[in-house]
């Protein structure tokens, strides 16, 4: 990869850090997922790189820019003694990745390293966990670059199988055919604009909003660049950041119907999403960036976060189990720490499965395990009403 330089939007996470807690549905081997790491994962461009800045003092530009470098692998490599895990090692695992978040990470290095845990927990025999500064990649590279380095296990001959393609396959935000009404794309801008400013309010239940990056790629890019990857056309895959925030509503409500909280998300995102809300907040910090400074950009940026009271973030994995570096997975568990968000969730699926990952902020949810369980069986009972929906379908077809 040629040097290029550091895009406002990465240049603005620069305390931003993505954690995949990944386990391993066999006991851990270093040796040979070591080898795994030296073979595919080090080899993609973003990953042999670091963010190098010319003082301007000595004539540069100031501007930072991503600078291939060598990469050792044995570097990036962290073996976790043993943990104290003989009361709660499901408990341990999660302290452990938790602690994280208090350990420096390395910039004279590729900002990425491995932590290997060889724990046996209640749903895995092993675990790994990939951190992994957020400038480097969102989530949809680093899924991009886990089924690209990944096999089969039904098979490891074949190839990691992927995700269905999107029923569209044009550009994000465009359907075909579907034209915008005239001036819902300006005004749904104004109100983003407002909306960035306003504070959600710390009373409970009241005016509760959450942000939601979005993969600003085409539909079928996570396709796309895995097949580039794999003919060995790695330098033209988007790495990166590619991202656009939409601002959504946290509706506290009670329907008898729990489909009806789903139709209302839908509603609300489809017309979001139809609109110019995720280009204009994403070009408004790039321009006040560019004219204004980092400073500025970094103030409107953190503006955008602090002031919403969630952040939400979903993920399409594997719809069958891989084989990560010559290890079957049990889960991926995609989390971020940074942020300012008194909580964070992430969704993620894979192997017929969702995974849902909370973030909090203990100060606001002492008891986060409970709000854990609470997402569980409302997710259990949406899953059922949509069961019983579709089995009413399917009788009145009949």
């Amino acid at each position: 990869m040629a040097e290029q330089p550091v895009s406002p939007v990465e240049r603005l996470m620069k305390d931003l850090y993505v954690v995949v807690s990944i386990g391993l549905a066999t006991p851990l081997n270093l040796a040979v997922f070591r080898a795994g790491i030296e073979a595919q994962l080090a080899r993609h461009p973003y990953f042999r790189s670091i963010q190098v800045t010319d003082d301007k003092a000595d004539g540069g530009s100031g501007t930072p820019r991503w600078v291939p470098t060598t990469v050792n692998v044995d570097d990036h490599i962290v073996v976790v003694p043993a943990l104290d895990s003989a009361a709660d090692p499901d408990k341990a695992v999660e302290d452990y990745l938790a602690s994280l978040s208090t350990l420096p990470m390395d910039h004279t290095r590729p900002p990425w390293d491995f932590h290997f845990l060889d724990v046996t927990t209640s749903e895995a025999a092993s675990t790994v966990a990939l951190r992994v500064h957020h400038a480097l990649a969102d989530g949809m590279a680093l899924i991009t670059l886990l089924i690209s380095s990944s096999r089969s296990a039904a098979d490891p001959a074949k190839a990691a199988p992927l995700p269905p393609p999107p029923a569209r396959t044009g550009a994000v935000y465009a359907p075909p055919g579907q034209q915008r009404r005239p001036g819902s794309s300006s005004s749904s801008a104004l109100r983003c604009g407002c909306l960035s400013f306003s504070r959600d309010t710390k009373t409970r239940e009241i005016v509760l909003r959450s942000i939601l990056p979005v993969n600003t790629r085409p539909a079928a890019s996570l396709q796309m660049d895995v097949n580039m990857i794999e003919t060995g056309k790695s330098n033209a895959v988007r790495w990166g950041n590619r991202l656009g925030y939409i601002i959504l509503p946290f509706h506290l409500a009670m329907h008898d119907d729990p489909l009806e909280y789903v139709r209302k998300a839908k509603q609300v995102i489809d017309r979001k999403k139809n609109s110019l809300e995720m280009h204009v907040v994403h070009l408004s910090i790039d321009i006040v960036f560019k004219i204004f400074g980092p400073k500025a950009g970094a103030y409107i940026f953190n503006k955008l976060l602090r002031n919403t009271t969630m952040a939400l973030s979903n993920l399409i994995g594997p719809p069958e189990q891989i084989e990560l570096c010559g290890h079957p997975v049990a889960y991926i568990a995609p989390s971020v720490y940074g942020l300012q968000q008194a909580i964070t969730v992430h969704y993620q699926s894979y192997n017929n499965t969702i995974k849902v990952v909370l973030a909090v902020d203990e100060a606001q949810f002492p008891d986060s395990r409970q709000l854990l369980d609470d997402f569980a069986e409302c997710l259990k009972l949406t899953k059922d009403a949509a069961a019983k929906t579709m089995s009413t379908k399917t009788i009145k077809n009949e």
